[in-house]
């Protein structure tokens, strides 16, 4: 049986919520990079949360900026919050592999800083979303 978008969307928020708890605990116990990777793809799962609620069938693509331009043809702030989540782009690869970094490796690169300012910003677009979804089934 096929679930509704709404219910779709909600599939998909609460996992990015699920992975937003194990980011924060990331950025607390040291593993920073995995932190800001994690924070990424928090974000990307709760932006299509809200599009899969929408509607939409097929999401292709991890870009926050991209999903955010998507989103605001539904809602038209995603367009000012893409300005700040979209900094999260920039920690989807080279969290990850050593040769986007040179001379060094993610895991002695990244901070604790960048950690937990990229899981405020994936906190900030989950709590977004969930708002939009209740305020979509009231």
């Amino acid at each position: 049986m096929r679930r509704s978008p709404l219910e779709e969307g909600r599939r998909w928020l609460t996992q990015a919520t699920e992975d937003l708890r194990w980011a924060k605990l990331l950025a607390q116990e040291g593993g920073w990079h995995l932190a800001c990777f994690l924070a990424q793809q928090v974000t990307e799962k709760a932006l299509k949360a809200f599009l899969y609620a929408q509607g939409e069938e097929i999401i292709l693509g991890h870009s926050i900026e991209r999903l955010c331009a998507a989103a605001a043809h539904y809602r038209p702030e995603f367009a000012e919050k893409a300005r700040r989540w979209s900094l999260l782009d920039g920690y989807y690869v080279p969290t990850r592999y050593p040769n986007s970094l040179p001379d060094s490796i993610p895991a002695y690169v990244y901070t604790q800083e960048a950690a937990l300012e990229a899981v405020k910003l994936a906190e900030e677009a989950v709590a977004w979303v969930s708002h939009l979804l209740e305020e979509s089934q009231a």
